[in-house]
This record gives C-alpha cells, structure tokens and sequence, in this order.
C-alpha cells in the first residue's frame, strides 16, 4: 500500500526541481536558436561537413533537406479521405499460469470521412504456444517476451497492409496509413543479423505493398524525445576546426562542448519556433540501422498540432512525392483535430487492441475449457500465483 503521507512530503521538492529545469530550458532554447540562425547561413557547408564526420560523431544527427527556416502552413484536409491505423497489445508469457503461451492482438481501425460508408473496428488475436515458436529467439539470446514485442511490431505492419489492400481504389478519397510510434527501429541494431531480418523484412515489405497501392504511411510521436535535429546544430556549435568526437572530446557526447542546449529535445524547442498548423523543415534520420531499409530511409517533421508538437515520420518514398507528402499531413492535422489532441483513429486502434483485466481472465478460462476437452489433468495455476489472488492484506 502507498503511504501517502510520506509521499506527499517529497512532492514539495519534486516541483521546486522541475521549476529550476523550466527556467534552465529556457536558456538552453535560446543559445539553440543562436546557432540554428548560424547554422541556416551556411546550411550547405555544414551538411557536407556531416557527410564527411559522421563516422567520427559521437552522436546522431539528422540531415536538413530543406532550409532551415522553413515553417509550412498546412491546408485543411479534404472533405472526402479515408484513415487507416493499426495498433498492438499482447498479454505475456508466465510459467505461473495454466500453459505458457503468448497472445499478440492487433487493433485495426478503417474510417471513411465524407464518404457515406461504414468504418471498420475490430481486432486480430493470434496465440502462439508452438515450442518452436515460443522459444524461437533463444539461440540468439533473446528472451521469449522481448521477442514477443519485437512480433507485436511485424503483426502491427502486415495488418496495416492488408487494411491498405482490402479498401482497395477508394473512389478517389485520399488515403492515409497511420502507424503509433516511431518507424525508426532503433532495437534492431543490437540484434544478429539472422533475428533482424526476420523483423525488418515483413515490415519493409508490408510498406512497400502500401506503397504499389498510393498509400502513404507515417506514424505519428507524441511527446518525442529525440534530439537528432537539435545535434545537427552541434556542428557549427563545435570549438575545433574539425568535428572529431573521439580525437578531441575522447568520445564523449553529453559533457562535449558543443553541447551547450543539451538535453534539450527537438520538439521542445520547435514548440517555440512553430505556430499551430505549421511544421518544421524535413530531416534525414541518420540512424544506423536505416542503412538497411533500401530505399525507404526514414524522414521526420515536426508538426504543431495544436496541444504539442508531434514528431512525424514517412519513407523517403512519401517525402519525395510532395503533393502525396503535404496531403498526408493535411490528414495528420485534421486526425489530431477530431481526436482533441490525439489522432483519433490511433486512439481507437489502441481501443481495439488493449487487452483488459477482464480479456485476460476471458483468455485464460477459453484455454483451460479447451484444455479440460483435451483430457489434459491438474489443470492450474502457481501457489505463488493463486496466493496473490486470494490475498486477505
């Protein structure tokens, strides 16, 4: 049980802290701003400048591929589109419930605006309980829940393609495929190579099936973290005639001169830049792992939608169609707008996946009937399990 008294006075310090960072990233968005005006003086010198010490950089800094001053204004959506998300949700493997097994279940969301037609809410449950299956990732040293969630993302991706294949010529409404989270898979890059392509393939490959259908994909971030935009302006910020993270600073990023405006995050600061509507400049993620995603290189925009600045990321194959590209966020806009604050049809794809108290209790009791059926005996969960749910504290 919490004690709620003792808690309450350590809550006097907590907010003295969080006022004294308050007024610290003030400071830092303001020596950020400096050198971002620098920086869009001379934005060619510098973007060959990380051309040439990227490898040598000891962190990641996304590329400008418009000038830095660039805020767009967007339109609004057109009346006549069609949104589609998907979402995942999962209850986990325990050896203290009646069988070890996992189940992966997907939220897919279909709505159709200024069309007259009926949306699509509904779920795909998958259970896998196959040894094979299960202890699938052990030869490389993943745990079995870990790589469920790694799953989770494959089944998100082919569920959205097949959405994107199942509406099909829309009778010219604009479609949009929405994606929660972002499309850069940083988890990858500790992976074998084997475990990775089980992965990355279906997902590389669901959105190149979104793309032969006109669809574009970006996913929507809220609350972002990233600093990759921020770390482009380390550049100019950097004391040394060349930026050589390992010969000048031993390598270190955090306590490296040129990290002035440091942690502060990318949509902090364009919440100061951006006016509701408008969106930043297009970046070129550097993370390492894109150098495996071919042709469909991630690109990211921050955009003020009103309550926050979300980060949003497409292919490069969405970015270089423009019109495709600006129409997307049209939609991206008009969705955060009839969800007051979050895009509506990712908040029912949530909806439609999560998996509640009472699911759980509903799975495990299906499994032990069928179990019961197939004349398997003493049937049951742990002690240590049925003892914390009969606790009588």
């Amino acid at each position: 049980m919490l004690d709620l008294a003792r808690l309450a006075q350590q809550m006097q310090g907590i907010s003295q802290h969080l006022a004294q960072e308050a007024e610290s990233a003030q400071g830092r968005v303001r020596l950020a701003r400096r050198w971002l005006t620098t920086a869009a003086q001379q934005q060619d010198q510098w973007v060959a400048q990380h051309g040439n010490f990227a490898e040598h950089l000891a962190f990641t800094a996304a590329v400008p591929v418009e000038p830095l001053t660039t805020r767009v204004t967007l339109g609004s959506a057109p009346a006549a589109h069609t949104v589609l998300a998907t979402d995942g949700s999962q209850i986990s493997p325990s050896h203290h419930e009646i069988a070890y097994c996992y189940l992966i279940n997907v939220g897919r969301v279909v709505l159709h605006y200024g069309q007259g037609r009926f949306p699509l809410l509904d779920s795909l449950p998958e259970v896998i309980y196959r040894p094979e299956d299960l202890y699938q990732s052990r030869p490389w040293g993943i745990g079995t829940e870990e790589w469920m969630g790694y799953r989770r993302t494959v089944a998100e991706a082919v569920a959205l393609a097949e959405l994107g294949a199942m509406i099909g010529d829309d009778g010219g409404a604009m479609p949009l495929a929405l994606a929660d989270g972002s499309l850069i898979y940083w988890f990858l890059d500790g992976l074998p190579a084997e475990a990775r392509d089980l992965i990355l393939t279906p997902i590389l490959a669901a959105w190149d099936r979104l793309r032969r259908l006109g669809i574009p994909v970006v996913s929507y971030l809220s609350a972002a973290r990233s600093s990759e935009g921020l770390n482009f302006l380390r550049l100019p910020a950097c004391p040394f005639p060349q930026p050589h993270c390992d010969q000048h600073c031993n390598g270190q990023s955090e306590k490296a001169p040129c990290g002035g405006f440091m942690p502060l995050r990318d949509a902090v600061f364009w919440a100061t830049e951006l006016e509701p509507g408008q969106r930043s400049p297009f970046w070129r993620s550097s993370a390492s792992i894109l150098d495996l995603y071919g042709d469909q290189r991630i690109y990211f925009c921050y955009l003020h939608v009103g309550p926050e600045v979300a980060r949003v990321e497409m292919p490069e194959w969405v970015v270089a169609n423009t019109d495709q590209c600006e129409m997307a966020l049209r939609l991206v806009l008009a969705q955060v707008q009839k969800g007051y604050g979050y895009p509506v049809t990712l908040a029912e794809a949530h909806n439609q996946a999560v998996v509640r108290g009472g699911d759980r209790r509903r799975f495990f009791a299906l499994l032990e009937r069928e179990m019961m059926r197939a004349g398997l005996q003493n049937i049951g969960i742990s002690a240590k399990e049925a003892r914390k749910r009969g606790s009588i504290a």
